[in-house]
């Protein structure tokens, strides 16, 4: 997978414009990355990968790029 295909994913779980988010971009910094998209984030991994994300996993989520890096290509 590759990154921009990883972005979209991301874009399509918080549910915002398609092109709006970028690797470097905060995720504090945008709306939309709330206690539902942390959720929906949380359901995708386990269902698309079988990866478990903890809460501590989710509090070292910081950008955008930190998202990427776990989903795997």
């Amino acid at each position: 997978m590759t990154v921009q295909e990883k972005i979209e994913l991301i874009e399509e779980i918080m549910d915002v414009e398609e092109g709006s988010l970028s690797e470097q971009m905060q995720l504090a910094d945008i709306d939309e990355w709330d206690s539902l998209s942390t959720l929906s984030l949380t359901i995708e991994m386990k269902q698309r990968y079988q990866i478990n994300l903890t809460t501590e996993m989710i509090k070292e989520l910081k950008t955008v790029k930190d998202i990427c890096d776990i989903i795997p290509d």
